[in-house]
């Protein structure tokens, strides 16, 4: 039986990985937990799980081997990082890379890190002039 928080009723084949850095403070993980929320909000139906590189869990594997278990036959991965640094260019593919040998029959997609995108980049912008005089 999947984690209560997988839905095992998905019409999707897909599943969606948000994954985020992790920290020794439980509270680093709430914003997380609200991203993952209006994913679900937004497309009903699609498995989401969050996943954490270091100290939090669960880690890449376990978030896709939930997935997995649940049914999906591929993943997304969303590394919710700004930028492009050592975790993202060198420890996070090779991670992918241990997930693909580990799940061949499984199609596995690692996307640009949001913070790469330039409506993400627009929308923090917009919140950091917020209430600034004219």
């Amino acid at each position: 039986m999947p984690p209560p928080h997988v839905h095992s009723y998905n019409r999707h084949v897909t599943g969606l990985i948000l994954f985020a850095h992790g920290a020794r403070d439980p509270r680093w993980a709430e914003p997380f937990e609200r991203l993952k929320r209006k994913v679900q909000t937004a497309r009903p139906g699609v498995p989401v799980a969050l996943a954490y590189l270091e100290i939090m869990e669960p880690d890449l594997a376990g978030a896709a081997d939930q997935l997995i278990a649940a049914g999906c036959r591929s993943l997304r991965i969303v590394p919710i990082f700004l930028g492009q640094g050592g975790h993202v260019r060198e420890d996070l593919p090779a991670i992918v890379a241990a997930l693909v040998a580990r799940h061949p029959a499984i199609a596995i997609a690692l996307v640009t890190p949001v913070g790469e995108h330039d409506a993400v980049l627009d929308r923090i912008a917009d919140v950091a002039i917020e209430g600034l005089p004219d």
